[in-house]
């Protein structure tokens, strides 16, 4: 157990647990991270692919696929988990748009909100840009940093959820991990930008 959080389990020890088959540590590491990756991969689909029950099912199912096989996964550092189940996650959503095309069902134009407040293709253009100087950005971080920015920028984790999935001793300790992980990211996105 962790520190100055007795009823909270580290990741790493509920890893080992589910590694020996201990189903209860298996449905408490699916328990802790399904609605944030939930939240993340909603934020990742594309606006025509997106659907809240879909994408909810594609992550749960991602998920109960990757615990079947836990026993495989080594553990390496503090996020380790939380990076891995985040590229399970990618590779889904890409599996998912390659199965359903690049482009929307053709159900035509009836019911067409044409007032609709979508973003123009310039703002999606820009949005997309500063989106690729950030994952440029991500990937010059150092694991630990990147999985700070990933769960509390892309998860929305609480700080207490953050220290539970880095393994950190308090919420605090998180936060100042956070901190310096966040400063490096925009350090990193500023050297993109020249």
């Amino acid at each position: 157990m962790s520190k100055g959080r007795p009823e909270a389990e580290s990741t790493v020890h509920l890893i080992e647990r589910a590694r020996a088959g201990d189903q209860e540590a298996v449905d408490r590491l699916f328990a802790r991270h399904v609605r944030p990756l939930q939240r993340w991969a909603s934020g990742r689909l594309p606006r025509w692919a997106r659907d809240v029950s879909d994408t909810d099912d594609l992550v749960q199912e991602t998920l109960l696929q990757t615990f079947k096989r836990i026993g495989y996964f080594e553990p390496r550092g503090s996020g380790a988990l939380l990076a891995y189940l985040r590229q399970a996650i990618l590779n889904r959503v890409r599996e998912e748009l390659r199965r359903r095309g690049r482009r929307p069902d053709g159900t035509g134009l009836s019911g067409l909100d044409l007032e609709s407040k979508a973003s123009s293709p310039l703002e999606q253009a820009i949005g997309q840009e500063a989106l690729d100087r950030y994952d440029r950005a991500l990937q010059r971080l150092r694991p630990e940093e990147q999985n700070a920015v990933i769960g509390r920028v892309e998860l929305g984790y609480t700080y207490e959820e953050l220290a539970e999935a880095l393994d950190k001793s308090s919420a605090e300790a998180a936060r100042k991990a956070a901190q310096r992980a966040l400063v490096r990211l925009a350090e990193e996105m500023e050297r993109g930008r020249k």
